[in-house]
């Protein structure tokens, strides 16, 4: 199947974000008490394709994935229509296609588009020193600019730099880790999680006080093992020689610089969209609209035509700069999102839905909410999840309320804020980042892993440090292993406690 002609590609991909695909959270009218554990099998489903399909029929895979997840998607909402009438699936399919995805879509491409305009040009050799410099700055503006800002801005720079090694896997796969995840854990603006802690009233300068140190550490321990690796592979690069003639060496220089005020731009318009709300929503099927949201969706389009307008083709050609990967993106985590209202409605439902099981290990033995619980599966939901609706379910779960989650229960909103942010790097769609660096890469020939060796790679590098965070920051995986017994004894031992102190006030 040819591919469509630039103009063709660019309306596809205006088309996609005109026309929004998924959200991550489940329309009123849906309850998630009612629902079984049936519901979450599509969402099980484009999980399984994801990750097998590039490994088992790969050729079939890049032709029509877009056809396997219309499939899972059509799996997700076609049974809603049957069985809990087809108002409720059109008010759940217009929800998932109006309250979030819009939003989601659009920022990523706006930044895709204007990151794609940013050509650094010279010579750049990847080695160990470079790499870990890149990675280091990548991971502390990831906050400020975002972590999708951040990594469509040097991902390229990153790619011809290590283009010549026979080892490069690694410098990607480590360039998720902390520069599309770890790195934008200090603001709202660094990754889209603490975004909605800030839009549900929490201080915009509340994580970069609270989750510093352990971030400090976690970004600490994984430039470290990447230094090992890039030492011992670079090692490796050195014992084959270069054919042919030495490369002309060329200053560094930056072209483009009209998208560096374009990127300002984008990410003042996110930033602007939850300061200075414009009016009430409007409302579609049910959906709310805020108009502050449309008019930053609306601006994020507009400087992404404009960087099209303004940037000379030569830059985008320089920086192998095509649609396919925000086009495979856009379509995947299109079925992804609708796949997961089905599951995020049944975990919204906390105790009284399908998971509830789940949601009561965050319950520590003697009533209180227990950090460890909050910080571990915030994180593995995270990872298969969209992480923004997840933060928000145990947001929600731990109270809601803003003053008491950044007071009384501060360490149980660092645990969720952690897990929701590190452990979106433990796949390729934990965090929208991952997927449009998988992309880019693999479209620039770099063999990266399968979804399946992705995740071991994280398991290996991250999870003993997970372990440690927990023992040092969150509190310890004492209260987990407490038995069923064990917090009933407990909470008996509180009643006797409570009536005895009452008996003492009486006779007082």
């Amino acid at each position: 199947m040819p591919r469509p002609a630039p103009a063709l590609r660019i309306a596809l991909i205006v088309a996609a974000v005109l026309s929004p695909g998924a959200a991550a959270a489940a329309p009123a009218n849906l309850d998630g008490a009612t629902l079984s554990w049936f519901w979450a099998l599509p969402f099980a489903g484009i999980l399984v394709t994801i990750a097998l399909g590039p490994l088992a029929f790969r050729r079939f895979w890049h032709r029509h994935y877009g056809k396997l997840a219309f499939v899972w998607a059509a799996l997700a909402i076609t049974p809603m229509a049957a069985l809990r009438g087809a108002d409720v699936a059109v008010a759940a399919l217009l929800h998932v296609l109006l309250a979030d995805y819009l939003g989601f879509i659009t920022l990523l491409f706006a930044l895709y588009v204007v990151a794609g305009g940013i050509l650094v040009a010279g010579t750049v050799r990847g080695t160990p020193l470079v790499n870990t410099g890149l990675l280091a700055f990548g991971t502390l503006i990831a906050s400020i600019v975002g972590t999708t800002g951040a990594a469509m801005i040097l991902i390229r720079p990153l790619l011809r730099a290590n283009a010549g090694r026979l080892h490069n896997v690694h410098v990607v796969v480590f360039f998720i880790f902390l520069v599309g995840n770890i790195g934008g854990a200090l603001s709202p603006l660094g990754d889209p999680p603490l975004f909605i802690g800030f839009l549900n009233g929490v201080d915009f300068f509340w994580p970069a006080q609270h989750l510093w140190r352990p971030t400090a550490c976690l970004a600490g321990w994984v430039l470290a093992v990447f230094i090992v690796v890039e030492l011992w592979l670079y090692r490796k690069d050195r014992r084959v020689g270069p054919v042919g003639e030495a490369e002309e060496r060329a200053p560094l220089r930056v072209h483009g610089s009209v998208n560096l005020v374009l990127f300002a731009i984008t990410i003042g318009a996110v930033a602007a969209s939850a300061l200075w709300p414009l009016g009430a929503a409007i409302t579609i099927g049910g959906t709310p609209l805020a108009a502050a949201d449309l008019a930053r969706d609306g601006v994020l389009i507009l400087t992404a035509l404009a960087s099209l307008w303004l940037t000379p083709d030569e830059h985008r050609e320089a920086n192998g700069f095509s649609w396919e990967p925000i086009l495979e993106v856009a379509i995947l985590f299109a079925g992804i999102f609708i796949c997961a209202v089905p599951v995020l409605a049944m975990l919204g439902a906390g105790h009284d839905g399908a998971f509830g099981w789940l949601l009561g290990a965050v319950t520590a033995a003697d009533g209180r909410p227990h950090a460890a619980a909050y910080f571990w599966l915030t994180g593995l939901i995270s990872a298969v999840l969209d992480n923004a609706p997840t933060y928000l379910v145990f947001f929600k779960l731990a109270g809601g309320n803003a003053t008491d989650v950044i007071g009384s229960l501060a360490p149980v909103l660092a645990a969720i804020s952690m897990g929701a942010v590190y452990m979106g790097a433990l796949t390729y769609i934990g965090n929208a980042p991952n997927f449009m660096i998988y992309a880019i890469a693999t479209e620039r020939g770099i063999r990266m892993p399968s979804f399946f060796g992705y995740l071991a790679w994280s398991l290996a590098v991250l999870a003993p440090a997970f372990a440690v965070l927990t023992w040092l920051f969150v509190g310890g995986f004492e209260p987990l292993c407490t038995s069923g017994a064990q917090r009933e004894e407990t909470a008996v031992q509180q009643l006797l406690a409570m009536k005895n102190k009452a008996a003492f006030t009486l006779r007082r």
